[in-house]
């Protein structure tokens, strides 16, 4: 029924449910998000409104909008002006899923048929450049709400510069997948630049829209890199331990674009002559994609990979939280520390999680973990925490949305 948006239709979890609920002001401007992206995308209208709508509705966790809605909290802002910026926060990332979509030839999106496959790729180049182009106008609207020209041009210049990031991530991609490179290092910076970028740039935007100083910026900016990142390498894992069903895209995609992730990454890097032969193989081969992914999957577990990736993911957990520090203790800000702690784990449930994907090489992890790739906050980052609350004690859950935290959405491509 148009117009009836509940907390249940956003979430699409228990743990979001919970979390929004105990929001206040949050679930209202959340359900409002999901509402008007509804109303502004009407499918009974023309083409280019069906496809937009179809790509855009039902939503997803709306994430993004909820850190840019989070961002201008914490820093003292009225989150109801930058509204409209939290709708074109959506538009966006969902113009980079369609676009995605049809880079990796991909039939599902969110467990639906993906709008590539459902209006063909000429339609899809043109939806996702119109949702580019809402999130432009929706930055443009903030203006009625009583928002100052400057920071809307200011917030404008951080969507370019991070839409440019993204266009160049993805590029970097395309030549790691052709080359099949296996650094690690410019995996890191790929991921940084293709999935954070929109992560930096919703919280950004919204500390901007806000008025928060340029600390604040600043620390919202690194506290979203190192959580983007994070989330990528989540997703990364659930490639290969999710079936398509959870997903909502297919598992195997990865597999049939030979495209680098960190757990296959890891594998490379601490894997036997004969590991790395096999990796080769199922990513250069051209057979069933299934029986390709099942045979990584196997590899990943004898070298360790998996539990690997998962730690170095929650090393970015670590660095997310961290920077947080210097703004103003808030409930945003606890909220915001749970969001990052949904992504990975605490420490103690990593190991616990890390356990079931160990086996004799584990010595492999632990030198893999040893690498100069790790991200380490400086005791000067350490995270601030509730009093009790120690560096150990739980809070995070290990998979994506299970919080005290609203939980990550798993398309980060």
């Amino acid at each position: 029924m148009r117009g009836h948006v509940t907390v249940n239709a956003i979430a699409g979890d228990a743990e979001l449910q919970n979390v929004l609920s105990r929001a206040g002001e949050l679930v209202s401007l959340v359900s409002k998000v999901a509402a008007r992206l509804e109303e502004r995308w009407d499918a009974s209208s023309g083409l280019l409104d069906r496809m937009c709508a179809h790509a855009l509705v039902p939503s997803g966790k709306l994430f993004r909008p909820i850190l840019l809605l989070e961002s201008a909290l914490a820093v003292g802002g009225d989150a109801e002006q930058v509204l409209p910026a939290a709708i074109g926060a959506e538009c966006g990332h969902t113009a980079s899923l369609v676009h995605d979509d049809i880079i990796d030839d991909d039939d599902l999106r969110r467990g639906r048929p993906s709008v590539q496959h459902k209006y063909g790729v000429d339609n899809a180049i043109v939806a996702g450049d119109a949702l580019i182009f809402a999130l432009f106008a929706a930055l443009a609207e903030c203006r009625a709400t009583g928002v100052p020209p400057d920071r809307i041009v200011a917030a404008l210049d951080v969507v370019a510069r991070c839409g440019i990031d993204l266009c160049r991530g993805q590029s970097l991609e395309s030549e790691l997948c052709r080359r099949m490179d296996f650094d690690v290092d410019a995996y890191l910076t790929m991921v940084k630049l293709k999935t954070a970028a929109l992560f930096r740039g919703a919280c950004e935007c919204g500390a901007l829209l806000a008025g928060g100083d340029d600390s604040m910026v600043r620390a919202l900016g690194t506290y979203a890199e190192n959580l983007g990142t994070a989330f990528q390498i989540h997703d990364d894992l659930r490639s290969y331990t999710r079936n398509t069903e959870v997903m909502g895209k297919p598992d195997t995609s990865d597999i049939r674009n030979r495209r680098p992730t960190l757990p296959v990454l890891l594998a490379y890097e601490s894997g036997d002559p004969v590991d790395r032969r096999a990796i080769k193989d199922v990513l250069s081969g051209d057979g069933d994609p299934v029986t390709r992914r099942d045979s990584l999957v196997k590899i990943l577990e004898q070298t360790g990979a998996l539990s690997a990736a998962y730690a170095r993911g929650g090393q970015y957990v670590d660095n997310s939280v961290a920077a947080l520090q210097p703004l103003p203790p808030s409930a945003s800000r606890e909220r915001l520390r749970g969001y990052a702690e949904a992504a990975i784990g605490p420490r103690g449930e990593r190991r616990e999680a890390m356990e079931p994907h160990c086996d004799r090489r584990s010595g492999a992890v632990a030198a893999v973990l040893g690498s100069s790739h790790e991200p380490s906050a400086t005791p000067a980052d350490e995270p601030v925490r509730p009093a009790g609350h120690s560096r150990h004690s739980a809070g995070r859950a290990g998979d994506e949305g299970q919080v005290p935290g609203v939980p990550v959405s798993h398309h980060g491509r």
